[in-house]
């Protein structure tokens, strides 16, 4: 059996670390693009130089995601799983009238734009591995949103459009799906001098109907599924993982 191969955009931290450790953790070669190259080099002490290609890069800037699949290109002749998880993590911009567009594309490049850019390079390679699977990580924020969160919300809604659409055009050799993650503590998944354990309250977990915040693993083990046999007759999907938050009314008080 050839061994499989994943990239994963945000790779340093977060989610995208957790995914990383998990497909590693699973005998996947592992491609992890992020700009911190701090929590890259962190990554890389933490497996064998055979299994890790860590590459510094900012996937919402054309030539950088060009240059990194290049490299790509030449550390493996496939790929079987690309997931475009790498984003701003916080939401929000301010209000509207203040929001510069320079900081709008910031919001949209990191998320977006960066999954363009990486699923057209990785395009390819995902063919040669055929069959094979894009998961994008959108958010709840896609479906229903906070003050002051234009840019994030765009991004993330654009990520489900760019989701179907891709699906039915890359298909049958390329299955293409989304998960979209409401609220996941992610602090004891940063590099060490950024890292925190979870403080959540009462109120925190009660906002959830299964009775607590999501977990980093959580939304690996959806990814993890969709990558697999298992989900091959699942594409162009959104896969919500949010302990059911966004089914739970609240009403002001």
């Amino acid at each position: 059996m050839t061994q499989k191969t994943a990239i994963i955009t945000g790779g340093g931290a977060g989610i995208g670390r957790g995914l990383v450790l998990h497909f590693a953790g699973s005998g996947w070669r592992v491609v992890a693009l992020d700009c911190d190259e701090k929590a890259l080099a962190e990554l890389e002490t933490l497996l064998p130089g055979s299994q890790i290609l860590a590459i510094a890069c900012d996937v919402g800037i054309e030539e950088d995601v060009i240059q990194a699949f290049r490299r790509i290109g030449n550390w493996t002749d496939a790929v079987h799983l690309l997931v475009n998880n790498a984003g701003i993590a916080d939401p929000y911009c301010g209000p509207l009238e203040q929001l510069s567009l320079e900081k709008w594309r910031s919001w949209i490049d990191a998320s977006l734009t960066a999954a363009f850019l990486c699923s057209r390079e990785a395009l390819s390679l995902l063919r040669a591995g055929a069959p094979s699977a894009i998961v994008n990580i959108s958010s709840t924020r896609a479906l229903q949103s906070e003050p002051d969160c234009f840019a994030y919300a765009a991004a993330k809604g654009g990520l489900c459009a760019l989701t179907h659409a891709m699906a039915v055009s890359l298909g049958p050799q390329v299955r293409v799906n989304s998960v979209l993650p409401g609220w996941i503590e992610t602090g004891p998944w940063q590099r060490a001098d950024r890292r925190q354990d979870p403080a959540h309250s009462q109120q925190d977990r009660a906002q959830h109907p299964v009775g607590r915040v999501g977990r980093v693993e959580d939304i690996v083990e959806a990814v993890a599924w969709l990558a697999g046999e298992s989900a091959g007759f699942v594409t162009g999907q959104e896969i919500v993982v949010d302990g059911g938050m966004t089914r739970r009314m609240i009403y002001a008080e």
